[in-house]
């Protein structure tokens, strides 16, 4: 039998755009904290071909930190394996822009979803990409089935004026010998990599891939189910930084968050889920967004475990 889930999303939605704690918009980012708070929205689309929206899925935000997991996925259909020799697969367990780890441990990031981990795989894009920009964008835009999909140049711009740990960061892999191109031009494809825009319902398309074996909504096989299990697992153990046990515990899907407010949440063979809420918790993550996700899985009863 058919779950309600337009009833369901519509219930959380009025919970939640109910409360007086919302959380704080990331103020670290100039840019991003010119967002308004109040903005909330979920997009539910499912494998056999059904979706579900409520409030802002439409409005289009920074994905952030969301976009590490395409970069990964571009990535990984150019080097495979490879991958995985100059980055590492382990939580972190710190926040992450978190730099001691990456001394200790000799210029190798712990995952490719901390901001150091992103900046390797940056550099693996501008290594195999004739165009590394436009061709990330393309690689993204591809995945949705949407040209209008772009960076946000004032974001981009914004990160790059107060990017202070990113520099830190790319000049250690970099004394470390894990970048192989300049850390300006690194960090030139990262910052605009985090500031590209989209909406909940472009985010569910987007990561489509992810909970269908490798194959994208537009039915092109990006990815082999092997790579898309190990990209799965790194989102459940990683994806959420210091609080990545704390969404498996509560929420019990692979995701990634960005300090946009954006969440995206997928059940392999069944759903992608994104809401958006800018509004962030101690720990970085959307507040709304997480509690959103936890009340879906629960009143579902759908979860990887």
């Amino acid at each position: 039998m058919r779950q309600d889930f337009q009833s369901i999303l519509n219930t959380i939605y009025q919970e939640l755009t109910s409360l007086d704690d919302k959380g704080t918009v990331a103020s670290y980012i100039p840019e991003l904290a010119k967002v308004d708070k109040h903005h909330f929205g979920i997009h539910l689309r499912t494998l056999d071909g059904h979706s579900y929206g409520v409030g802002d899925f439409d409005t289009r935000f920074s994905i952030q930190s969301i976009s590490k997991v395409l970069a990964l996925s571009q990535a990984a259909s150019l080097v495979g394996n490879d991958i995985f020799k100059r980055v590492d697969v382990e939580p972190s367990g710190n926040p992450f822009n978190h730099l001691a780890l990456l001394e200790i441990e000799n210029g190798i990031p712990r995952n490719p979803l901390i901001n150091s981990g992103a900046i390797v795989i940056a550099d693996i894009l501008i290594s195999y990409l004739k165009n590394p920009k436009q061709d990330f964008l393309n690689y993204v835009r591809d995945l949705v089935g949407d040209d209008s999909i772009d960076f946000n140049l004032e974001v981009a711009h914004s990160e790059k004026i107060t990017g202070f740990k990113n520099y830190a960061a790319a000049n250690l892999l970099k004394s470390f010998n894990n970048l192989e191109n300049s850390v300006d031009e690194v960090l030139y494809f990262y910052f605009h990599q985090c500031s590209i825009e989209m909406s909940c319902r472009q985010l569910t398309k987007a990561f489509y891939l992810f909970a269908n074996k490798g194959s994208s909504l537009l039915h092109k096989a990006q990815l082999t189910e092997s790579m898309i299990k190990r990209i799965n697992a790194i989102m459940l153990t990683c994806g959420f930084y210091d609080e990545a046990g704390e969404f498996a515990f509560e929420v019990g899907l692979p995701g990634k968050s960005g300090v946009g407010g954006g969440i995206v949440a997928l059940l392999p063979d069944k759903f992608v889920i994104t809401t958006w809420s800018p509004g962030l918790n101690k720990k970085g993550n959307s507040q709304l967004g997480m509690m959103a996700l936890e009340q879906f899985t629960s009143a579902t009863k759908l979860s990887i475990f």
